[in-house]
Order: C-alpha cells, then sequence, then structure tokens
C-alpha cells in the first residue's frame, strides 16, 4: 500500500482502491498549523474504533476545504466526482431524495479526509439490510453548557442522569463533544421508534431538571440556559443527526468527540481532547464505547492492518511533496518548555528537537522551596526525565504510603540542576539535589512501576501505583531481597527521622494531597494549575469528603454454570461477617451489611488506623473467626457478636480473635473507587500493602472457576465469589456481575416463634420458627413473610440461652407470617416479632416453601430483615 505518483498527482491504495491525493500542505486549521496530510492520517489511524460508530448510517458531511478559518458547508448529498465503490444509500426528504454515503472501510474515512469532511454526523438508527430506515440502535443526550457553566458542571449532570437510568444507567458511555459539553449514549434493542425514543428521552430530562433545576434546563428557550445545562433529547428524532463518536471537529484547535470513561468525568479539570490525544488513548485502553458499535464483517486485527498501512501511505505521500506531520511523534518535552523561558529562569530549557537517549538508569530527587516544601523524584526514562511531585517525601517504611503527583517530563539536564528560581516563574523557589543514583527497572507500565533505588540516602524497592488521572500512591516495598547494601537506607527523600511523619517540615495543616502545590507562582513539579492541572487532582484528594454508611455490593447466588462470557476474578466466600470500615487519617469506624456499629467490638481492627494512618479510605471486607484447622467458624464468631461492654469485648478476644480480610477499596484520599474496574480497585488495594497481624488482603484463588472451587472445598471454605473484572462498584445492589457459589446451601431465616422444649429442654425453647420473605429477590422489597418451617439442631447451650433472652422481649399474641402454619407446629407456638435474622443449613426447599433437615448455624445480626432473600 505504497503511495504513487501519477500524472503529478499522488495516490495512495487502501482497500484495493486508488484514492487520489491532492494539496496535501493545505493548512486546515491554522492556530495549530494543522494540514489535509495530517487530518487524513488521524482518520486512516483512528478508522479501527471509528467505523463501528459509522457503519450502515447515512452521514451528513461538514467541509472545510479552505480550513476552519473560511466558511464551512453541510452536505448531504453525494454529488458528481464521488468513487463508484464508496457504498450509498437514498433517504427521501419533503423536497428531495438524496443519496447519502455509508462508512464501512478505511478507505471511505480517507476520502472523506481527502476532501475535507472534518466532522461527520450520523443519526441514532441504522439502514437494515434491505435499506430501509430501521428503528434507533442507541439513545443520545446531548448535554449543552450555557454561559458560565463548565464541562466539570456538565459531568456532574451526567452522573444524575446515570443515576436517574438505574440498571441500565451502568451502560450509558459519556463522550467528550470537541466542542463545548457532553454526550451520552445508550444502547437500546430497536423495539422503540425514533418518536418513542425521543419522548422516552424527553421525559427523563425533565425529571432530571426538576431534580437539579438550578443547573438544569429541558427546554430550548435561550434566556432560560445562562448558568444551566440543557439536556438536548431531541437529537434522537429520526431526521436529526449528531456529531460522530472520534468525528474532529472544525475549531481552531483540531479537537475530537472522545468517547471518556466515567473515571476520567470525576475529574475537575475534565478537558477536551485532541486528535493526537484520542490516538493516544486508542494504543493504551482501546476504545470506551467499543460495546456500542456495529459489527463491520472483518476482524479489529485486519482493520488495525488496513488503517496502519494506510496512514503510513499517506505519509510516505506527505514527505515526497516535503509536508512536515505531527504524526512524526510528539515532543516529550514540548510541555516544560511551554512553561519556561529560558531569558528568565536557570533552569535547563532546550531547544525542541531530538532528545538524547542514555541508559535509563538514572535518578534524582530535588528538595524544592517553592511556596511549600516537597520533593521531586526523577527518574530517566526513554530520553527524559519521567518526574513526581512527593509532598511529604518518600516513604521512609513498609507501612508507609505517600502521594506521588506525576508532572510534566523534564529534560535529562535537569538531573544536576540546583539553583534558585526567581519569584513569579513557575515554580519560584530554590532547588537542591537532594540525593541522586542509579536505579533498576523491575517494572514499569501506565499505571505501575517498580524500581530499585541506589543511592546515597534513598536505597531500596519502591513501587508507583496510579490510582486517579495525575495522583499516585508511592510505598516502599517489604520485599527488599536483591538489594545491594543497606535495605531500605534511610527510608526515603525528605524524610527526617525526628518528624513523626517522615518528612522535614511537611504542613500538616495542608493534608497529605496538597503539600508542595505553589498557587501562587505556579509550581509545576508540584502540579499547579498553570502547569499540567495536577494541582486540582492533588487538592480533589484532600476535598472530596469520606463517604459514610456505604453499603455493601452484594454477590446474586449460583452454579459455575451461570458464568457467562467475561473474565471473571476468584475470591473465597468467607464465612464471617461483612464490615465496611471507614478510615480517616487514623480515626476509624465500621459497619456492618445492617448498618450496626462493630467498632468497638472488634479491636483488631484497629490494627487498620495505623497501617493506612496517612490516608482516608473505605475498605469493604470480611470478619472471620478461624478455627484450629485454619478454616472459617461462623459459630467460633457467634461468641464475638453482639459485645458492646470493654470488658467483655476484650475477654472474648483473648478467647477468639479474629481477622479483617479486605478484598475492596471504595474511597481513598478524596477520591471514589466506585466506578472503578474491579481490577482496577484490586489493584489500588494491593498497593495499600495492608499486612498485618489481624488485617490483610487474601489472595485471589487461581486457575478456572472450577479450580477455585475444588481449592476452596480443600480450605473447608463455605465456597467462591466470582467477580466480573469490570465490574463496578454497585453499593447495596444484588449483582450479577459476583456470583457466590457455595459447596452447602445456606438460607438466611427471619426467627418468628419458638416451640417450648421437652426433656432436658424443658423449660427453654426447644425448636425455632422460620419465615422467609415470599418476594423473588429482584425489587427493592422482601414481601411478605411466608412460614419455611422449624429448626431444632445446630444449637448449643449457650445459643439457646442466648436466643430466649432476645426473643422474650419480642413475644406477641398472632403469627407475624403470611397464610396458614400447619396446625403441627402452631400448637404452642409463641410468636414474636420479626426482627432476628439467622443462618441455617439445608438440603432443599420443598414445593411448598419449606426448608428439609434445616441445621441452625447462628444469629446474623449484620443482616437486617428487610433484606433477607431467598436464595434457591
Amino acid at each position: 500500500m505504497a503511495a504513487d505518483k501519477a500524472g503529478g498527482k499522488s495516490a495512495v491504495e487502501v482497500d484495493g482502491h486508488r484514492i487520489a491525493l491532492t494539496n496535501l500542505g493545505k493548512v486546515l486549521y491554522p492556530d495549530t498549523g494543522t494540514t489535509k496530510a495530517e487530518v487524513m492520517e488521524y482518520y486512516a489511524a483512528v478508522s479501527p474504533v471509528m467505523i463501528p460508530h459509522l457503519a450502515d448510517r447515512p452521514v451528513t458531511r461538514k467541509r472545510w476545504p479552505d480550513g476552519v478559518a473560511a466558511q464551512p458547508f453541510f452536505e448531504k448529498n453525494l454529488g458528481h466526482g464521488v468513487p463508484a465503490w464508496i457504498r450509498r444509500r437514498a433517504l427521501e426528504h419533503s423536497d428531495r431524495t438524496a443519496q447519502y454515503p455509508l462508512v464501512g472501510s478505511v478507505a471511505d474515512l480517507v476520502w472523506l479526509g481527502q476532501v475535507a469532511a472534518l466532522e461527520l454526523h450520523v443519526p441514532q438508527w441504522v439502514f437494515d439490510d434491505q435499506g430501509e430506515r430501521s428503528n434507533p440502535d442507541r439513545l443520545v443526550f446531548d448535554l449543552d453548557p450555557g454561559p458560565g457553566i463548565t464541562l466539570a458542571d456538565c459531568a456532574m449532570v451526567a452522573r444524575t442522569v446515570r443515576d436517574a437510568l438505574g440498571s441500565h444507567g451502568s451502560a450509558l458511555v459519556p463522550v467528550t463533544s470537541g466542542s463545548k459539553g457532553l454526550h451520552l449514549y445508550l444502547g437500546l434493542n430497536g423495539s422503540m421508534t425514533s418518536d418513542e425514543a425521543s419522548a422516552w428521552a424527553h421525559a427523563l430530562a425533565r425529571a432530571v431538571e426538576r431534580s437539579m433545576p438550578d443547573l438544569v434546563v429541558s427546554r430550548m428557550t435561550k434566556s432560560l440556559r445562562t448558568e444551566r445545562v440543557l439536556i438536548d433529547w431531541s437529537q434522537n428524532n429520526g431526521n436529526k443527526t449528531t456529531i460522530a463518536p472520534y468525528s474532529l471537529r472544525g475549531k481552531d484547535v483540531p479537537m475530537v468527540a472522545a468517547p471518556r470513561t466515567w473515571d476520567e468525568l470525576e475529574d475537575p479539570a475534565l478537558a477536551h481532547l485532541d486528535y493526537r490525544q484520542v490516538l493516544d488513548r486508542i494504543d493504551d485502553m482501546g476504545d470506551p464505547m467499543a460495546d456500542l458499535g456495529r459489527p463491520v464483517g472483518r476482524s479489529l486485527r485486519t482493520l488495525r492492518g488496513t488503517a496502519r498501512r494506510a496512514a503510513v501511505a499517506i505519509r510516505e505521500a506527505a514527505d515526497a511533496a516535503g509536508v512536515e506531520s505531527a504524526f512524526d511523534g510528539p515532543d516529550p518535552l514540548a510541555k516544560y518548555r511551554s512553561m519556561r523561558s529560558a531569558d528568565r529562569t536557570p533552569e535547563p530549557v532546550p531547544e525542541a528537537g531530538p532528545v538524547p537517549r542514555g541508559n535509563d538508569d538514572t535518578f534524582v530527587i530535588q528538595e524544592h522551596h517553592a511556596r511549600r516544601r516537597h520533593w521531586d523524584f526523577r527518574l530517566e526514562r526513554d530520553g527524559v526525565l519521567v518526574s513526581w511531585a512527593v509532598p511529604r517525601g518518600l516513604p521512609t517504611d513498609t507501612r508507609q504510603n505517600r502521594l506521588a503527583v506525576h508532572t510534566e517530563d523534564h529534560p535529562l539536564e535537569y538531573a544536576t540542576f540546583a539553583g534558585t528560581i526567581p519569584k513569579g516563574e513557575y515554580g519560584g523557589g530554590e532547588v537542591t539535589i537532594w540525593d541522586a543514583g542509579t536505579y533498576r527497572t523491575e517494572k514499569w507500565r501506565d499505571d505501575e512501576v517498580i524500581v530499585v533505588l541506589h543511592g546515597e540516602r534513598a536505597r531500596g524497592r519502591y513501587v508507583l501505583v496510579r490510582t486517579e488521572g495525575s495522583n499516585w500512591l508511592m510505598h516502599l516495598m517489604k520485599d527488599q531481597s536483591g538489594i545491594d547494601g543497606e535495605s531500605g537506607g534511610d527510608g526515603a527523600a525528605g524524610a527526617d527521622r525526628s518528624s513523626s511523619d517522615g518528612a522535614a517540615g511537611a504542613d500538616r495543616t495542608s493534608g497529605d494531597g496538597d503539600a508542595g502545590a505553589d498557587r501562587t507562582s505556579g509550581d509545576g513539579d508540584a502540579g499547579s494549575a498553570g502547569g499540567d492541572g495536577t494541582s486540582r487532582g492533588a487538592r480533589r484528594s484532600r476535598g472530596a469528603p469520606l463517604p459514610r454508611d456505604l453499603a455493601p455490593m452484594l454477590a446474586s447466588p449460583g452454579t459455575l454454570g451461570r458464568l457467562g462470557d467475561g473474565v471473571w476474578r476468584m475470591e473465597a466466600k468467607w464465612d464471617g461477617i461483612r464490615a465496611i470500615v471507614e478510615l480517616d487519617r487514623g480515626a476509624l469506624a465500621a459497619h456492618s451489611r445492617a448498618g450496626n456499629d462493630l467498632t468497638a467490638g472488634y479491636p483488631e481492627l484497629a490494627e487498620l488506623a495505623e497501617m493506612l494512618r496517612e490516608h482516608a479510605v473505605v475498605l469493604d471486607g470480611e470478619i472471620v473467626a478461624l478455627a484450629e484447622n485454619g478454616a472459617p467458624s461462623f459459630s467460633l464468631l457467634q461468641q464475638r457478636m453482639g459485645l458492646s461492654k470493654p470488658r467483655d469485648v476484650r475477654a472474648a478476644a483473648a478467647r477468639v480473635p479474629v481477622e479483617y480480610y479486605a478484598f475492596d477499596v471504595l474511597f481513598l484520599d478524596g477520591i471514589s473507587l466506585l466506578d472503578k474496574s474491579y481490577d482496577d480497585r484490586r489493584r489500588i488495594l494491593q498497593a495499600l500493602h495492608i499486612d498485618g497481624e489481624h488485617c490483610t488482603v487474601p489472595p485471589q484463588l487461581a486457575g478456572s472457576p472450577g479450580d477455585a472451587l475444588d481449592e476452596s472445598r480443600r480450605r473447608k471454605l463455605e465456597g467462591i465469589v466470582a467477580k466480573r473484572a469490570d465490574s463496578t462498584y454497585q453499593p447495596g445492589r444484588r449483582s450479577g456481575a459476583w456470583i457466590k457459589v457455595k459447596h452447602w446451601a445456606t438460607q438466611d431465616v427471619v426467627v418468628v416463634g419458638w416451640k417450648p422444649g421437652a426433656g432436658r429442654r424443658e423449660g427453654g425453647i426447644g425448636s425455632l420458627l422460620l419465615a422467609i420473605p415470599n418476594g423473588d429477590g429482584s425489587g427493592t422489597g422482601a414481601g411478605a413473610l411466608a412460614y419455611a418451617g422449624k429448626v431444632g439442631t445446630g444449637f448449643t447451650d449457650a445459643m439457646l440461652d442466648q436466643l430466649r433472652a432476645k426473643l422474650q422481649p419480642l413475644r406477641r399474641k398472632t403469627s407475624p407470617v403470611a397464610g396458614t402454619v400447619p396446625a403441627v407446629d402452631a400448637r404452642d407456638a409463641v410468636w414474636v416479632t420479626p426482627s432476628l435474622v439467622g443462618e441455617v443449613t439445608y438440603s432443599e426447599i420443598t414445593r411448598d416453601g419449606r426448608l428439609r433437615q434445616p441445621a441452625w448455624r447462628g444469629l446474623r445480626e449484620d443482616v437486617p430483615v428487610d433484606q433477607v432473600r431467598r436464595e434457591a
């Protein structure tokens, strides 16, 4: 697919079609110097992810043949001179029938770039196989900001729209439009007409407007839109179009309608993306909107190969014409130079050009006295110094995690820089070299870096893990095997052992997320707003309040056969009490699934407050008591439940110590992690290095789901929980993204009465009368209580005494269950108000809802009555 020349014109062959190339050097975006050749290269490069969002849709083009500074025009009909191989479909309008192009190949997009069709607009419906207009396959909300409204405000409204959609909200995909606002796309199954889809979208827009009247408007009246976001639902009309995902925009700068993740929308510095940023993102993360794309009749690998060859051929043609291209590779120091002037700062400011290459083994730590002191940690990589600002200094021991804010790359010459940056200049203040030396790379990924430092003062194995945006965590690893010399040295840069927090001069009043940020002079190394936006990210780390009383996400009961498509991670199912732990820089609170306060009853949790004393964190996990064989024992755990007096707690803890197994992290240092994937949350959880005597992060179970279930049986565990790798965390919801598979059948039950005992149990409880809500578990309400039988085995004398003490105050005259209780069970029954929940094992549930061969396992004070559901 090489470029050729014929008759003085360049041409490329793409998908077997010869495309003439003209005016490759014409500048279409004067402010950035972006040429038509670069536009064509972009459309060729982006085609593998863009074509599925264009396929089978009529494309309206907005063309700028003379560049964005000139007047554009919309083009619907295909005129003369269009290649015969361009597929087309006819659409009838009130005054004419127009032939629209259909985009299904790399060649189609390259041709559109050649005719300077910068913007591509499509409807939310597609042509069917017979060439007829089908019902819409997706819905779109256009969040259009009025005067005084920011993109971050639009993101806030987007989250509200997502929440208003309920269970459908998880499938909603945000797109920064590349112009002003946001688009939100939701896939449809084709059952609604365009009119019905518009009406549904209109109703939802009105509902959001009612919930946020000061910020949202759903009517088009311009006078209503000042300082409000218009939710434009009307683009679902079958005759209207919306800018296509990945289309360029005809603005001063070549911005793109770019699909985004919900994590990105949390960033208060959210911004539109240009075409180079979009291509970098695709290389890193693929297409966030891929699930809404249409099949295009060829594999993604084939598309990518064709796209790559087409882009190379266009570049060759541009080179032959003497046209320079940004696709020659981004300048890694462009941002650094844009922040500094060589005639005003003593810092090295090299001229633009190829960067020198070293051995990727140099590190430097510079102490930077800007408005607030911080330490700059820099690692040589690919000809630049990759840099992080560490406000409180590198961690001094393995129990600490330190915030590290990723900043702009610095030139290699900066490794020897020390001096005074003038006040008022970017990063103004004194810079000294605190330590320098060599390092060895053990892992280098976009979200995790592990290096071994060999310095005079900083020595050892360190890990950096990205948590959100520019924010990373830095940790001194426990494993220091194979480190030459003193393991860990004196800990880290900036460490003053006389200071309790391990960093000399750290400003405690500013918290962990803001030290070193110079808002006046623009301290780029600490991430000021004048640089790459990292001070905004740092401010977030202390600004968002720690959420209180989150309800845990629940797993749905199932079997291995219920695991469908997708990647699943296997965890042990622990036979204990679910506990959400809130840690706010040393202050700890814990609550159960029922909302009961667990803090005083389980002093072992205090270990977490020490390990994570520098952070604001919310963890999800299980409190477990282990038997002598190392297996969880729910009966042992009963001895720890319901205690509140300190003396009783201490005595019980001495007899039955517990473990806290943290298996999820929901919030970290001002950042909600609920919308991150399971894999991302797990990576962040492991980066916290929770590893104490009583509190730890248990490993996942290896192998296939069957292997994991076999392993859990061997270890005498309750079973496994399979969690989708891409699942978000849904507080309080029972989700099919988490499936629990047990070795034996268990059921939460509501105690509705008891039968008096006989013989050895005379005068006490002989058996408990049980009920289960008769709802199907899919709704929010549990339904009326249906009788489920009685249980008379599995009790210890201590359990029976405890139950009698709890049930006596709850006595009532009538049965609380719906329907008739068998006479033999109702005779002599003592009925109680249904407020206690327990757990039983059983062999099966009969057709009339009775538990066969039940055995009592214990009270479930962590489960409220209204959350009891039938498991089978």
